[in-house]
């Protein structure tokens, strides 16, 4: 099935428009009709993302996204008609009068609002009956099944005729019953429809769409040709089911029951090939057991399909529809519409499938169908909008069928290795065709009566009180099958319904007409691959000739009639059966010799029904079952009994139902209103209707039972929008410079803001104060929503978007040399490597400058108006400013006073390394250059922001003729890749017990820097809140930085699977600080010089040296004592710029002031007023809180020493490795299941037996260095602290390294596009 949705393929009716509009410029016409082009391109993709949401997660949600954005793209439909009817076309070109009258013609768009509104949600909720009913167990009411995969193969391989009534039974009264009604009222609507599109009913509308005179005379012209052929098939099919199942419930005469035929609706036979085969010693082509011999899986299946399609020269598909599709059932809980379709996102580069697939033969086969859709998508791409459809609605039916024609032959099955040999005799092409006929020539009155039915429904000729007697009428007539059981309109049986295409509204009769074309196409196509076999023989596999006559055709889409496309590829304009009785002419020959034979008759007695004790005519069967009752009948035997819905009782007359006026009997607590059949209670002013609908409560709700049950439900929404919105994150995140993933990402952080914001509403109704701890913790959780608070719409869309163009800003900058501006480079790896390993002043001068100058400027301007927007947030969240709500996570009275103490016990460690290394680096660069009393100039510590000093080891080695622990030369001698970084870091965490990471982290992640775009560095851990998608982006090189880096990234990945099964609220770290410590802890064991030797990265390590013992802790120092002030001062700063004591003109003075005080750092030139070198900082345009790494290099060390403790190692603290310790193991997993929800203090102390941060443990592991430090620096003299007013000799400078043009031209267009979009 393709999608081709309302709101995007509006088809040509055939009446004639004439407009009374008086434009008849057809130049401005064209004009018009490149805008509408643009336009409808976004407004159908942001649709059909929608709609796609909802149909791989049926939640209410996503369901009202979906109707919302239905509504706004036939909201765009419906003033697109407005436009077009201001032109007069009749002297038009045909091309320009054709798009202008598709443009016209809207389907539902053209419906009043609340109309529109009513019709969508109709079909939505038809649909999600369909796909989401079960049938369970008459003996278990607890083992369900759902259609796909359950009922589906229960109908395919039961060979029980009860166990198939079951099923088959079961499904109808789990699907039709339950939306008779609204179909009634969809009906009234897309008829309604119908007349605003000049059509008298909606039946006519979808015939007009094939732009012929009397398309059903055509069709039923065609069937009388192909009758003969199924009533042969029918006959034979039938008395090999009475041999199997005897005569008593297969008749000879009669239609055969459909729950026989493997299908769930009888459409198509093919499953019950195994009981018709005509030569059941002759090999048959159904290959599902080799397939699973062979181990397929559901990638490969597609990826074989993708081949065929690429081998005719076709095109294939682009990375997207790989990443996108769901391509199998997911299994995390969600509720999907299983059955296959292909989705055309209108943006020319996205295009999905979603199938339920599993590994059998008809699942290929389907797959080659919607591959077909996908094809033809690909193919007419390039055409204006109104023009990407199927020449006709059939076209697009057919096309991947006519590549399975070719995949379906024994010699195609054997050239891809499914089928060991071809046997090429006459027995096994009998069988061949058989079963090419159970699914073609069978489903061809299926095909045919589908749209019959909604023909004469939609005509008015069939009501709701025989829409279940006229289908089964017409299945009888057509088909020749009778239900298995009495189904009547009487129970409200609606059998039709049961099909996806009724409830989904899907016209049908493209499939009868597919089922016919492609064999016209198949014939084409095989005379252009100069195929001499007979026509069900042959394979086009691999004929670049017949992929281009086909791909001639594809390409026109719906811009000619069809049967000019017809000519094109057959050579006629005319459906013609004359292939299709070619292709199974030696079929139809073997048929009708053993029919002859066997005595099988040939047609159907009407009949006949299978044995069923209810088979007896009611007595209300009068009136579409009710009789003479006005509206429930009983049927007595010899006489009935009336009786009425609820809210009706019987009137005088005993037949007649009259209103029941209930508000007369005190049913309402408060206030009543009486309506026709009902009645509905309502509340005074400050008080709320309780579940029941009767009761009035206050405003706050102290049910703690009702809170439990709206987390719950909350949990599990939560979850669908919260990977929406990671999901559209990550795009972005990987390709920054795509403005589309952008756009697409700021409108999903608006639908989850309006989540959480309903979310915090509904929770602020409850009266907590008696709650449960848990309870009320949850609730309490809700209540604080970040930027989501903000209620203005414009300032949530402007907030969002300010942070996502300062993080593109930062992304995409690159500095470029001073004498070649076309010679540039990005931050990551370039810059970063400069900084770590050059070693000239000057050239590290030049990125230095050159990256905060490429940055900074460009953003401070959006910096100030998101401070702005931040604190309005906040003061939503009950806090000052966004800097105290920052602090309000980590639930205590004053954190900044409380990581002021911990500085206070850091800094005698940091200044005396600080004084160590600029002594080290005076040497280097000489005393201009450094000046030893004064602060050291920035740009010399080995890191593009001097937050850690490990690249300049070299520099400052104490023994230089000692081993030292940087393994990066190992790590590329030994060919270290990306994944092999990961996988190391993997093992470590499975070593100690805890959890691998699942598949997909291996595929979904980004591990390595991409070549063909621009992306966000940045290393990071990503939670989908699925449960199972966990994945790193992260552009990682073979060097020990990195190796240390996965460690950490990796230890989100641990946190985010030990907590998986708490609900949302809690996926969290106790408070921002222990997520990232977690893997910075398995980084002080995998840093050890055991473990690396260990590990096979480092040779010749020395017991008990303590030369090599203070290398190693001054290599540690340099990334984490080096680091504290950094990560300190970067939120003290912002603390201050929310709170307003530090503004615009000053932000980057006091940025300076505080390094210079905190970390004794200095800028190597001059800063401005216009610079911004926060913005440097990744974290700081990403809004990135920054001091849980303050708190994150504080608790690691304790949490390294209690889990040292528990590994019982009597090493020195910094020579201890937890490898392979489960006990360690199980005490880190105990602490990092709970998440968030139980103060951090209380998980601070499973951990380590104490409630507090400290840095004792800290200076424990540095306490050798400690003590070397203090001796070197009093040997050299050297003054502790430095001198705040020294300056380098370049701080005078004003030169500046600058972009490139072509990246500031880059620069303005984003900001000119991001304003445009929005």
């Amino acid at each position: 099935m393709s999608i081709l949705l309302w709101f995007c393929c509006i088809l040509l009716s055939s009446v004639t428009v004439t407009r009374t509009n008086s434009i008849t410029d057809e130049d401005a016409a064209q004009g018009y009709l490149a805008e509408h082009n643009s336009t409808a391109e976004e407004v159908y993709y942001t649709a059909t993302v929608a709609a796609w949401n909802f149909n791989t997660n049926l939640t209410d949600y996503n369901n009202e996204v979906m109707i919302n954005e239905s509504i706004k793209a036939s909201e765009f439909d419906l003033l697109s008609r407005g436009e077009v009817e201001k032109y007069n076309w009749t002297s038009f070109s045909s091309d320009t009068k054709r798009q202008l009258e598709k443009i016209y013609y809207i389907g539902s768009s053209a419906l009043e609002d609340d109309d529109l509104l009513r019709y969508n949600q109709v079909l939505s909720e038809m649909e999600t009956i369909y796909s989401t009913a079960t049938v369970c167990e008459e003996d278990d009411p607890h083992t369900c099944y759902y259609l796909e995969p359950g009922l589906t193969e229960v109908m395919a391989n039961e060979r029980d005729y009860n166990r198939l009534v079951w099923a088959w039974n079961g499904w109808r009264n789990s699907t039709g019953p339950h939306m008779k009604d609204l179909y009634e009222e969809f009906v009234d609507l897309a008829n309604q429809a119908a007349l605003e599109n000049d059509q008298p009913d909606m039946g006519a509308y979808w015939r007009s769409w094939y732009e012929v005179d009397d398309l059903e005379s055509d069709v039923l012209a065609l069937w009388k040709d192909l009758l003969p052929l199924y009533e042969q098939l029918h006959a034979f099919v039938r008395g090999r089911l009475a041999r199997h199942y005897g005569e008593e419930y297969v008749s000879q005469k009669g239609g055969i029951p459909a729950h026989l035929l493997g299908n769930m609706w009888a459409q198509q036979w093919n499953n019950i090939l195994d009981l018709v085969t005509p030569y059941p010693d002759k090999p048959t082509i159904d290959v599902t057991d080799e397939m699973n011999r062979q181990g397929y899986d559901v990638d490969r299946m597609f990826s074989i399909s993708e081949e065929f399609f690429v081998s005719l020269g076709l095109k294939a598909t682009p990375d997207e529809f790989w990443e996108y599709s769901m391509l199998t059932k997911p299994d995390d809980g969600r509720d999907v519409v299983c059955h296959a379709s292909a989705w055309d996102f209108s943006n020319r580069k996205d295009f999905r499938i979603k199938m339920c697939t599993e590994v059998n033969m008809e699942d290929l086969l389907t797959i080659h169908h919607e591959m077909g859709h996908i094809q033809y998508y690909l193919q007419y791409k390039h055409q204006p909008v109104i023009y990407r459809g199927g020449a006709n609605p059939g076209f697009h039916e057919a096309v991947g069928d006519v590549l399975a024609l070719s995949v379906s032959t024994p010699e195609h099955l054997h050239e891809i290795g499914l089928l060991e040999e071809v046997v090429d005799d006459y027995e096994t092409d009998i069988n061949f065709l058989m079963s090419m006929a159970l699914e073609k020539i069978a489903f061809l009155p299926f095909g045919l009566l589908m749209d019959l039915w909604r023909w004469e429904v939609f005509e008015g000729k069939v009501t709701k009180e025989n829409y279940n007697e006229r289908w089964w009428q017409l299945r009888n007539e057509y088909q020749g099958v009778v239900p298995p059981v009495p189904r009547s309109d009487l129970r409200m049986d609606f059998d039709p319904g049961s099909k996806y295409h009724i409830p989904a509204n899907t016209p049908y009769i493209r499939y009868f007409v597919s089922f016919v074309i492609q064999f016209q196409f198949h014939e084409a196509l095989c005379k252009a691959a100069n195929n001499t076999r007979e026509l069900h023989r042959c394979d086009i596999y691999r004929s670049h000739e017949a992929g281009q006559l086909l791909s001639d055709m594809l390409s026109l889409g719906e811009s000619l009639p069809w049967p000019e496309a017809m000519q094109r590829i057959t050579g006629k304009e005319e459906m013609d059966v004359a292939p299709l009785i070619q292709y199974f002419q030696p079929l139809i020959d073997w048929l009708k010799d053993m029919n002859e034979k066997e005595g099988n008759t040939v047609g159907w007695d009407n009949h006949w029904r299978p044995p069923a004790d209810e088979w007896i005519e009611p007595f209300c069967a009068a009136n579409g079952g009710r009789g003479d009752c006005d509206q429930l009948c009983t049927d007595l035997g010899d006489s009935f009994s009336c009786s009425c819905f609820d809210g009706y009782m019987l009137d005088n007359d005993l037949l007649t139902c009259i209103d029941i006026d209930e508000c007369m009997e005190d049913v309402c607590d408060k206030i009543c209103f009486n309506e026709e059949g009902s009645f509905h209670c309502a509340c005074p002013a400050g008080e709320i209707l309780d579940g029941d609908g009767v009761t009035c409560l206050s405003d706050q709700i102290a049910d703690e039972a009702l809170a439990e049950d709206f987390l719950t439900k909350y949990n599990d929404m939560a979850q669908g929008v919260y990977f929406a919105q990671v999901l559209t994150e990550w795009d972005y995140n990987t390709d920054v410079a795509n403005v589309e993933k952008q756009n697409q990402m700021l409108e999903q952080s608006l639908i989850t803001s309006a989540f959480e914001q309903e979310a915090r509403t509904n929770a602020s109704k409850f009266d907590r104060s008696d709650f449960e701890y848990d309870t009320n913790r949850q609730l309490e959780k809700l209540l604080y929503i970040g930027s989501s608070a903000l209620e203005d719409e414009e300032e949530l869309q402007k907030y969002n978007e300010l942070q996502a163009e300062m993080e593109t800003i930062y992304s995409v900058a690159k500095v470029c040399e001073l004498d070649d501006e076309n010679t540039c480079y990005p931050l990551e790896p370039d810059l970063v490597n400069v900084m770590a390993t050059e070693r000239d002043y000057e050239r590290l001068l030049w990125a230095w400058n050159g990256w905060r100058d490429a940055t900074g400027p460009y953003m401070i301007e959006s910096y100030e108006e998101f401070v702005e927007l931040s604190n309005k947030a906040a003061e939503a969240n009950d806090q000052d400013d966004m800097g105290a709500y920052w602090r309000s996570w980590y639930e205590v009275d004053n954190l900044e006073a409380d990581v002021m103490q911990l500085w206070g016990q850091i800094r005698p460690l940091y200044v005396e390394l600080h004084t160590y290394v600029r002594r080290r680096l005076s040497q280097v660069y000489g005393q201009e250059n450094v000046d030893l009393d004064g602060a050291i100039p920035a740009h010399l510590l080995g890191n593009m922001w001097a937050q850690s000093w490990g690249n300049i080891i070299d520099l400052v080695v104490p023994y230089p003729d000692k081993p030292s622990i940087d393994v990066t030369d190992a790590l590329v001698e030994q060919n270290y890749t990306a994944i092999k970084i990961f996988e190391l870091t993997d093992q470590f965490f499975i070593d100690l017990g805890m959890e691998a990471v699942p598949d997909s982290f291996w595929t979904d992640s980004m591990l390595e820097k991409p070549d063909d775009r621009e992306v966000v560095c940045h290393a990071s851990a990503w939670d989908f809140y699925n449960g199972k998608d966990f994945r790193v982006k992260q552009c990682t090189e073979p060097t020990m930085d990195h190796l240390i880096t996965a460690h950490h990234e990796m230890g989100h990945i641990q946190y985010f699977l030990q907590y998986k099964d708490k609900p949302v609220v809690y996926r969290d770290g106790a408070n921002p600080g222990f997520h990232e410590a977690v893997g910075d802890v398995m980084a002080l064991s995998v840093s050890t010089p055991e473990h690396l030797s260990k590990i096979g990265l480092l040779d010749n390590i020395q017991e008990n040296d303590y030369e090599t013992d203070i290398n190693f802790l001054m290599s540690m120092a340099l990334e984490k004592v080096a680091f504290l002030p950094f990560g300190l001062i970067i939120d003290l700063w912002r603390w201050r710029v929310f709170s307003g004591d530090y503004t615009p003109d000053n932000y980057n003075d006091k940025w300076w002031d505080l390094r210079l005080e905190y970390q004794g750092v200095a800028p190597p030139t001059a800063r401005h007023g216009g610079d911004f070198d926060p913005g440097a900082k990744y974290h700081v345009p990403a809004n990135v809180p920054y001091i849980r790494y303050f708190v994150s290099h504080v608790i690691q060390f304790q949490f390294h020493k209690a889990a040292c403790n528990a590994a019982n190692v009597t090493r020195p603290l910094h020579r201890c490795d937890i490898d392979g310790s489960e006990a360690a193991g199980r005490l880190l997993s105990d602490m990092l299941m709970k998440g968030s929800s139980v103060p951090w203090p209380e998980a601070m102390e499973a951990m380590t037996g104490t409630r507090e941060m400290d840095a004792e443990a800290l200076f424990e592991y540095f306490q050798p260095l400690y003590e070397w430090l203090k001796l070197q620096n009093d040997e050299n003299g050297d003054n502790r602290g430095w001198d705040k007013a020294w300056r380098p000799p370049e701080y005078l400078s004003t030169g500046k390294a600058t972009m490139s043009s072509s990246m500031l031209l880059f620069l303005s267009l984003y900001v000119s596009i991001v304003l445009f979009n929005h």
